[in-house]
C-alpha cells in the first residue's frame, strides 16, 4: 500500500523491532554494569571540569557552582526519562531509537542530526583540550613546548572575529583521535575495559586536585558571588544560565550510556541503573572540583587560562610537581572522554544506517571484532580534521545545543509512549523502571529546564544550528525517506 507523505514522516518503528535488533543486529552483548557506568562517567567527567571552567567562570563568576547545579538538575530530570525509555528500548541509537519508536521517522532523523552534531563536535573539542594538558605536561616534565605551528589550529576566534592562520595545524588532537580509532576498531569490550581503567585514574586525579586546592581555599574569592559585569549581558542569573549552557554538553555521558544499549548484558536492568549511577558520581565530582577551583583562585584569573586546573595547583603550592601529576592524569582521562564520545557517534550512525536512512557502510560489522570498522574510520577522520583545524571556542555551545535538543525529545517520548501503551492496554514499565509522578510532571520539568538553559546560548549558535537542521531535512527528503526500511513492504 502506498504511503502518503504524512504517513512516511510519522511512521514509527515497532518496539519489537528494536528488541530484535539487539539480538540480531551484529553487535555482541559484552558490557556489564560497572564498565557501562564508567562509560557514562568517562564521557562526562573531564570535559566540563578540565576545560570549560575557563569558558564558564568568566560568564557566571563564582556562581558557576550554580551553573553546574542547574545543569545537573536538568540532566537528572532527563536521566529519569532516559532510564524508562532505555528499559523499554534496549537498542543502539539512544535518543534516535527512542524517537523512532514514539514520535516518528522524520523527528527521529532530526534527532539523529542533533546527536551527530553533539557527539562529533564534543569529540573534537575534548581532543583539542587534551592538547593543552599534554603541552603543560611536556613543559613541566621535560621543559619542552609543542611548537605553535603544530599546536594552534588554522581557524581561530580572534578579537575581530574569525581569523585564519595558514600553515598552522593542531597535530596532537589528530593523533589522539587516531589512537581512539585504533582501539575502537578492536571491539567494544576491549574499549569499555580500557575506558573503565582510565576513568578510575581520572577520579583519583580529581580527588588529588580537590585535596590540594582546598589547602589554598580563600572564601574572599566568592565575593561578589555573581558576575557584576553586564557589558556582555551576563550579569547575575543571566551569566549563570549562559555558563550552564556552556557546561551542559558535558552531560552527554548520560546519552552515551543509552547508545550502548545493544551491547550491554541484561540491558533492561543495567542501562537505567548505569545512567542514574553515572549521574550521581558526576554531579558530586563536578561540584567538589568547582568549589575547590573557585576557592583557590579569583574568578578573574580563569579567562584564557590553558590547562587551568594544573595552573591552579602550581599557583597554590608554588611547585611544579602537583601540576605535572594533574596534567599527566588529564592526558589519560581526557583520552577516555574522546574514546567514549567517538564510540557513541559510531553506534548512532550504525542504528541510523540499519534503518536505511543513511548508506549501508555505517552498519557493516567486522565479523572478527564485532565492531563497525568502516563507520569508526569515517567518524575518526571527520573528528580528527575538525580537531586539527578549528578553535574549540566555536564548538562548546554547539555541542550543548545538540545535547539540549536531544534531551527535550527524550522527555517528549515518555508521555507519548505511555499514551500508546494506554491505548494498547499495556501495563507501562512492568518489571522495570518508570518515571515517578506520572508521565507529565518530570518530562515537563525537564523540557522547561532545557529551554531555560537554551535561551541564553549565543545567536551564532542558533544560526549554525539552523543551517545544520536545513541540511538534515534535505538529506532525509532526498535520501532517507526513500531508502527507509519502513518504506519497503
Amino acid at each position: 500500500m502506498t504511503q502518503t507523505l504524512v504517513q512516511k514522516l510519522t511512521r514509527t518503528k515497532p518496539l519489537v523491532a528494536h528488541a530484535e535488533d539487539g539480538e540480531t543486529g551484529g553487535l555482541a552483548r559484552s558490557i556489564g554494569l560497572f564498565p557501562l557506568t564508567m562509560i557514562g562517567v568517562g564521557a562526562t567527567i573531564g570535559t566540563g571540569i578540565f576545560f570549560t571552567m575557563v569558558e564558564a567562570v568568566p560568564k557566571a563568576g563564582p556562581a558557576v557552582i550554580l551553573s553546574f547545579l542547574l545543569a545537573a538538575i536538568t540532566a537528572g530530570l532527563t536521566a529519569l526519562c532516559y532510564a524508562e525509555l532505555s528499559f523499554r528500548i534496549p537498542a543502539a541509537g539512544s535518543s534516535y531509537s527512542f524517537a523512532y519508536a514514539t514520535v516518528g521517522e522524520f523527528m527521529a532523523f532530526i534527532m539523529a542530526a542533533c546527536l551527530l552534531l553533539e557527539y562529533g563536535l564534543a569529540a573534537s573539542a575534548t581532543a583539542i583540550g587534551w592538547s593543552d594538558y599534554l603541552n603543560n605536561f611536556l613543559t613541566n616534565a621535560f621543559g619542552w613546548h609543542i611548537p605553535d605551528a603544530l599546536k594552534k589550529p588554522m581557524i581561530v576566534s580572534g578579537k575581530t572575529g574569525v581569523e585564519f592562520n595558514l600553515g598552522h595545524i593542531n597535530l596532537p588532537p589528530m593523533l589522539l583521535v587516531g589512537l581512539c580509532c585504533f582501539l575502537l576498531a578492536r571491539g567494544a569490550r576491549e574499549s569499555a575495559t580500557t575506558n573503565a581503567l582510565m576513568v578510575l585514574v581520572k577520579l583519583a586525579i580529581l580527588v588529588f586536585f580537590v585535596a590540594i586546592a582546598f589547602s589554598g581555599f580563600d572564601a574572599a574569592n566568592f565575593t561578589p558571588f555573581f558576575n557584576m559585569d553586564n557589558s556582555k549581558n551576563m550579569a547575575g542569573m543571566a551569566g549563570v544560565t549562559a555558563a550552564a549552557g556552556t557546561v551542559f554538553f558535558s552531560f552527554i555521558g548520560l546519552d552515551t550510556v543509552a547508545t550502548a544499549g545493544e551491547e550491554v548484558k541484561n540491558p533492561k536492568r543495567n542501562v537505567p541503573v548505569g545512567i542514574l549511577s553515572a549521574l550521581l558520581i558526576v554531579t558530586v565530582f563536578y561540584l567538589l572540583v568547582a568549589v575547590a577551583a573557585v576557592g583557590a583562585q579569583p574568578a578573574a584569573m580563569f579567562e584564557g587560562q590553558e590547562a587551568g586546573l594544573s595552573v591552579i595547583l602550581q599557583n597554590v603550592t608554588g611547585k611544579a610537581w602537583p601540576a605535572l601529576v594533574l596534567s599527566a592524569g588529564a592526558v589519560v582521562s581526557v583520552f577516555s572522554v574522546t574514546l567514549v564520545t567517538i564510540y557513541g557517534q559510531t553506534r548512532i550512525l550504525y542504528a541510523i544506517s540499519r534503518d536505511g536512512l543513511i548508506p549501508r557502510i555505517f552498519q557493516k560489522v567486522n565479523p572478527r571484532t564485532s565492531a563497525p570498522v568502516g563507520n569508526t574510520v569515517i567518524v575518526s577522520i571527520v573528528v580528527g580534521l575538525v580537531a586539527g583545524m578549528v578553535d574549540s571556542t566555536f564548538l562548546w555551545d554547539m555541542v550543548s545545543m545538540g545535547t539540549l535538543t536531544a534531551f527535550i525529545v527524550v522527555s517528549i517520548a515518555v508521555p507519548v509512549m505511555r499514551n500508546k501503551d494506554k491505548i494498547a492496554g499495556v501495563v507501562t514499565g512492568k518489571g522495570g523502571f518508570r518515571v515517578p509522578f506520572g508521565p507529565y510532571v518530570i518530562p515537563g520539568l525537564s523540557i522547561f529546564a532545557c529551554l531555560y538553559i537554551m535561551r541564553d546560548l549565543s545567536a551564532t549558535t542558533f544560526r549554525i544550528f539552523f543551517i545544520w537542521m536545513v541540511a538534515a531535512v534535505l538529506t532525509y527528503l532526498l535520501y532517507g525517506m526513500r531508502n527507509s526500511r519502513l518504506n519497503k513492504p
